[in-house]
């Protein structure tokens, strides 16, 4: 069995950050970041209640966003747990709210036939032990770590098959100090298909880099294990009010392409509203990227990593296929550095043939529009026979 294979193809997931740092509306670390009394921001529980959460809507807009796979919050940084937990009174069920939301989080993807994921943090801010750390304070991180195993049991017990484990918040402790292995050895046992992150200290099945995209500049090294590099949409988690800096849906699609250039998958950020709505502007950017992957996805869904570099963009691959993701538009240009057996080119979007010439060591493309055909990314396919030789480029100086 080969628990990875759907995700490998997936290739786009959601990621939603949400819990009652949404009330302040300061993004997912105001806790911390201004200090806030563990007494004091008890009270932001007292008025979560979510009178709008339907997360059907949200599986909805991520399948129309094209997004294969989702992954929750089931608790932050904060502590508070979306979900029924008996080693915590800080909770969505126990709180204002008076409801499990990963349950219903949970039945809404398993209904759509959404693949479900679950972030969990292993650090809390409301324990003094995390502070203190296990030198200075070993009988209180003894019973803080055997918390965070019981939730973890408690998420792997109470759901159903759940698909992914996506730990976060291990820093700056050793995955030896919160006994990482004996963690996952009992989350497998009770989710055998289950795939798990490299947050919890240890390798496991894929590595997260954040806010980067490996082998986009200026990070050259792609890693050789399965990746998913995970993004905002703005520049913040959580909710964040003020926050309109918001990633155009061509630098998405861009930011997707590039993963699976690399091999990766995209895992992009929505912050619901403290109502449970997810802002208009996310919906709004997410929906144009869903138009975009209808007509395009198969350069995405189940690609594999590029075959050939292409100054102008990116490439993926699939069988005989090359994808050349076409960022920057002109009506002339040319692939260097490559032989290759095309015996096809056309446009991804609509199948209309793409006019070009093989010349030696380069593939040249003529008469193209004057404006792209796709003004996000236009995909150009090329259909070849044998093997795809690249070639060392030419360096202009020794």
């Amino acid at each position: 069995m080969d628990r990875m294979k759907w995700w490998r193809e997936a290739k786009f997931g959601m990621f939603i950050h949400w819990g009652v740092y949404s009330i302040p509306a300061r993004g997912e670390w105001v806790m911390f970041n201004e200090r806030i009394p563990k007494e004091e921001y008890r009270n932001f529980a007292e008025k979560f209640s979510p009178d709008k959460y339907n997360p059907e809507e949200w599986v909805s807009l991520a399948k129309e966003s094209g997004m294969k796979y989702m992954v929750l919050t089931t608790r932050h940084h904060d502590g508070f747990s979306l979900f029924d937990s008996k080693v915590s009174d800080f909770t969505a069920p126990k709180t204002a709210a008076k409801r499990d939301l990963i349950k219903e989080y949970v039945e809404a993807c398993r209904k759509a036939g959404m693949r479900i994921g679950f972030y969990y943090s292993l650090l809390d801010w409301r324990y003094d032990a995390y502070f203190l750390g296990p030198e200075k304070d070993p009988d209180g991180w003894k019973d803080f770590v055997e918390y965070v195993h019981t939730q973890v049991r408690e998420l792997m017990t109470n759901y159903g098959k759940i698909d992914i484990l996506w730990y976060d918040g291990g820093w700056p402790y050793k995955p030896e100090q919160w006994e990482s292995e004996k963690l996952n050895k009992m989350v497998r046992e009770l989710q055998p298909e289950i795939i798990i992150n490299n947050r919890s200290g240890l390798p496991e099945d894929f590595d997260t880099p954040e806010q980067k995209i490996p082998g986009a500049f200026p990070n050259p090294e792609i890693p050789e294990r399965d990746w998913e590099s995970c993004m905002t949409l703005n520049d913040h988690w959580g909710y964040c009010e003020n926050d309109n800096n918001w990633k155009s849906p061509a630098r998405i699609i861009w930011n997707l392409a590039t993963c699976c250039a690399g091999g990766g998958n995209y895992l992009l950020n929505v912050g619901p509203k403290p109502d449970g709505t997810i802002p208009e502007e996310s919906v709004r950017i997410l929906k144009e990227v869903g138009k975009w992957l209808k007509e395009n996805g198969e350069s995405i869904y189940g690609s594999e990593r590029g075959k050939v570099r292409f100054h102008l963009g990116t490439t993926t691959s699939k069988g005989n296929k090359i994808y050349l993701h076409t960022f920057y538009w002109y009506e002339e240009f040319a692939l260097p550095n490559c032989k290759i057996d095309v015996i096809n080119a056309y446009f991804l979007k609509d199948g209309t043939k793409v006019n070009y010439i093989k010349e030696d060591e380069r593939i040249v493309f003529k008469n193209l529009p004057k404006t792209p055909p796709d003004k996000l990314n236009t995909v150009i396919v090329l259909e070849y026979e044998g093997e795809v030789e690249t070639l060392e480029p030419m360096r202009p100086f020794p």
